[in-house]
């Protein structure tokens, strides 16, 4: 049996309000983290701030796809501001 265009059109506006707020969820958990780092208090464009969360993300997905015999994720390594892999910051 056929949904009626009506009843997909209800569905689709519901799964779009339940998309919103879970991204208002992880946008509201994402900041708060961000300024519990610090990142509030630094003077920073928008395009810098973009570029250095997608670096993170991109950091993590690398992470999640290295594990161990055992299953866990291989021991991150820490960064400093200033510092990428392999490179310790001057100063």
């Amino acid at each position: 049996m056929k949904k009626p265009t009506s009843k997909i059109r209800e569905e689709i506006a519901r799964l779009q309000e339940q998309l919103k707020q879970a991204e208002t969820r992880d946008a509201e958990r994402i900041g708060r983290l961000a300024l519990r780092a610090g990142l509030g208090e630094l003077d920073l464009e928008e395009t810098q701030l973009l570029a250095a969360f997608e670096e993170l993300a991109a950091r993590f997905r690398g992470a999640a796809g290295k594990r161990t015999d055992a299953g866990r994720t291989s021991k991150a390594t820490t960064l400093h501001p200033g510092e990428t892999e392999g490179q310790i910051a001057e100063g």
